[in-house]
């Protein structure tokens, strides 16, 4: 039996899901004109919606020649780059792995799309490519329009526009107080170091997280741990000065630093804890509190073993730590963190039964829509998830992430 041929179009920066709400993969004919329609009806200029019809028109003509043929919409992400081509490499091998197709024609509605094609040249055979480009459009036209609708993106804005302006402003200050170009350097390399590793990416996911709102109970745990991790830090640094001035020298200034941080850190982790709990109490998420229960013992356990490894380095009054004192905490910790962690995967398994999973469907982490769930399996820990083509998998309970009107997890 021939396998199908594989109708593709990529969307690299997810404008599916971030101007229509929807979730990729978009798996067939029907799903893909709901797709595009939405698209064009939420941004009538966004060239993606033209990809997907033509790959709707390419579907018809070969169905018409009685091939067996297969259409999807890829999505990756809003940032681009890794992230994004990392998404569009799974949802393909998804579709790859259930479907068995070998060949497939491309489409695309630009170069940032045409960027993919090594990746997905790698995994499958390409028949033919096609880029879409609005026929009105001449060559510096099209030109124009495209940096001009690039310059209106907050994501490319922020690189054409907003760090030549940050470097212009800081320099004219630096100019201005006398400070010259080292600060400036520092302050570059810095963003640079994030930008680079992601970090920045991972901080602004955390801060989104919060949801800081003054109409939330939250705000008041979130203020106080700020203020409290302010202290800390001054403690610390007071810590770090006394320590010289004992004197104390090697591991003994840092341990001493650790003891006075320990005193106050744990609190100010603790009440975030407490306003997450808050904040997923208030929108019905009894399923994170549980997660957020975990958060908080673990922070209790670390902050155990981290005192009396301190305590044992600096054994400068009694009662003195020995070395067997510090190896029976760590057991008891160890011991503590399985009984806590069973004890929460219970209530956890508790709460998923009574949220009547089944039927609601099933979203990655990314956006990607996965499947459908069929049913619950709370003694193998698992969910049990019906995917676009019919193929069922499994997805342990663990990688549940955000029960809402979706269920999220980490894939």
């Amino acid at each position: 039996m021939e396998n199908p041929i594989l109708v593709v179009c990529v969307d690299r920066d997810n404008d599916l899901f971030e101007k229509a709400k929807v979730h990729g993969p978009v798996i067939g004919r029907d799903e893909n004109v709901k797709a595009a329609t939405k698209l064009a009806l939420a941004d009538p200029e966004d060239p993606d919606s033209n990809a997907i019809f033509y790959s709707i028109k390419i579907y018809d003509e070969l169905k018409k020649e009685e091939n067996k043929v297969i259409l999807a919409t890829l999505t990756g992400h809003k940032s681009l780059g890794y992230v994004a081509d990392k998404e569009i490499a799974k949802q393909l091998d998804k579709i790859i792995d259930e479907t068995h197709v070998e060949r497939c024609i491309f489409i695309s509605d630009g170069a940032s799309d045409e960027e993919i094609l090594p990746i997905i040249k790698s995994r499958i055979k390409i028949d033919s490519s096609k880029v879409i480009v609005i026929k009105q459009a001449k060559e510096l036209e099209k030109t124009y329009f495209v940096l001009l609708e690039k310059i209106r993106d907050p994501y490319y804005a922020k690189i054409f526009i907003g760090i030549p302006a940050l470097l212009i402003f800081l320099l004219s200050i630096g100019s201005q107080f006398g400070y010259g170009w080292q600060p400036i350097g520092i302050l570059v390399g810095a963003y640079l170091i994030l930008k680079g590793f992601g970090i920045e990416d991972y901080l602004i996911h955390s801060m989104k997280e919060f949801r800081f709102s003054i109409h939330k109970t939250s705000w008041i745990a979130y203020i106080s741990a700020l203020a409290l991790l302010v202290i800390s830090a001054v403690a610390m640094y007071q810590s770090y000065e006394d320590a010289i001035a004992m004197p104390l020298f090697g591991e003994k200034i840092y341990a001493s630093v650790l003891k006075t941080g320990i005193l106050i850190i744990p609190w100010a982790l603790l009440l975030i804890v407490m306003g997450k709990s808050l904040d997923a109490r208030a929108e019905k998420k009894k399923f994170a509190v549980t997660k957020y229960g975990l958060y908080a013992c673990a922070i209790m356990l670390t902050t155990m073993m981290l005192k009396i490894a301190s305590d044992w380095i600096l054994n400068l009054e009694p009662p003195y730590v020995s070395f067997p004192d510090f190896l029976i905490t760590i057991v008891i910790s160890l011991i503590a963190g399985y009984v806590v962690m069973e004890v929460i995967r219970l209530i956890r398994e508790e709460s998923i039964r009574d949220m009547k999973l089944e039927g609601k469907e099933a979203v990655g982490e990314a956006g990607s829509y996965i499947g459908k769930i069929i049913g619950v399996d709370l003694k193998g820990g698992f969910i049990i998830v019906q995917t676009p083509f019919e193929r069922r998998m499994t997805i342990p309970m663990d990688d549940i992430s955000t029960i809402a009107g979706k269920v999220f997890v980490n894939q």
